[in-house]
């Protein structure tokens, strides 16, 4: 795991978000399996306490490009949410089926490979390869 990557983990630790009722989501999973390089940000869904615990962290920031509401924390360097803006996720499901490493839930591979289809950005598209 790289440094960066380290110190982003390391903050999203720091907001002691409750066991359970959090998963992280988009590229951090592939990053902290070494799939692909390390990144300055995090993308995390909450529910239930998570969330609640989450909201103290900052201030709710709409995001128009994707239409839903995100507690920034640290400058952005780390995100949560309750919903995810590209294709249908249940977030219940991501949460329940996290897989736990290092002490942190990550979503199982599967859901961001579909996510990374379904987005189809450059980027996404190279991390499928």
């Amino acid at each position: 795991m790289a440094t960066a990557t380290g110190v982003v983990f390391d903050l999203l630790r720091s907001l002691q978000l409750p066991d359970g009722d959090y998963v992280i989501f988009g590229s951090g999973p592939l990053i902290v399996r070494g799939v692909i390089e390390a990144a300055n940000d995090l993308d995390v869904l909450a529910r239930r306490a998570a969330w609640e615990k989450a909201r103290e962290c900052g201030e709710l920031v709409y995001l128009p490009e994707h239409d839903v509401e995100v507690v920034s924390c640290f400058d952005g360097v780390v995100t949560i949410g309750t919903e995810w803006a590209i294709g249908e996720f249940d977030v219940d499901e991501l949460v329940d089926t996290a897989e736990v490493i290092d002490g942190l839930p990550f979503a199982q591979l599967q859901h961001v490979i579909r996510y990374k289809e379904i987005s189809a950005r450059p980027k996404d598209l190279r991390h499928l390869e």
